[in-house]
């Protein structure tokens, strides 16, 4: 197999402002066939086992497509980050390592590992509706915080972007409704080291 000279990650939830390694290169990027979507239950860093929280999934649909961030990771930087990506990814394997290509702001295209959401896996939500996940996602708390900064956080992140994400803006609507004003919200960005990508 031939040795790629570049390494891509398509970043689309919290990889885009805690990617946990060095970034030799951030370029706003799409792929296409996949939705980000709130699609996946966490166990782990927004909810428990017992009161699963939400989290965001790249989620096969070939009429979408998704914004994010491409993140170029050194060559020598390589082999550590990808471990570190697979340690936070596939804790609990409800997500499958793919490379895909994906188109850069700039026009470039390139392949980057991505982590996609298992529609067979038993964490997977896909068919919840968005006042239901707001219903969740404003309870969940798990190892890294509440499940309401999660969002919150992305929103943010993508609204610096200048991405607009429709869905995401009324589910954080919904939720911002539901818990009431918090000092805290939001605050947590650099604890966010919660799968996906």
């Amino acid at each position: 197999m031939k040795e790629r000279q570049e390494y891509w990650v398509f970043a689309y939830g919290s990889l885009m402002w805690d990617p946990g390694f060095p970034v030799a290169e951030a370029v706003g990027a799409r792929l296409e066939g996949f939705a980000r979507r709130f699609c996946l239950r966490s166990v782990v860093y927004r909810g428990t086992e017992e009161a699963p929280g939400l989290v965001l999934g790249l989620d096969a649909d070939i009429a979408a497509s998704c914004q994010g961030l491409a993140l170029r990771v050194a060559a020598p930087d390589w082999p550590e980050a990808l471990q570190g990506l697979r340690a936070r990814e596939l804790t609990t394997n409800a997500y499958e390592e793919r490379l895909l290509a994906v188109t850069l702001q700039d026009g470039r295209e390139v392949e980057a590992v991505a982590y996609v959401t298992r529609p067979d896996h038993v964490q997977y939500a896909g068919a919840l509706k968005l006042e239901e996940q707001a219903r969740i996602i404003a309870v969940a708390r798990g190892g890294r915080g509440p499940n309401a900064d999660y969002l919150f956080n992305t929103t943010l992140h993508l609204a610096q972007m200048g991405v607009e994400d429709i869905d995401l803006d009324a589910l954080s609507r919904q939720v911002r409704c539901l818990i009431g004003p918090r000092e805290d919200a939001g605050d947590d960005a650099e604890n966010d080291a919660e799968p996906p990508a």
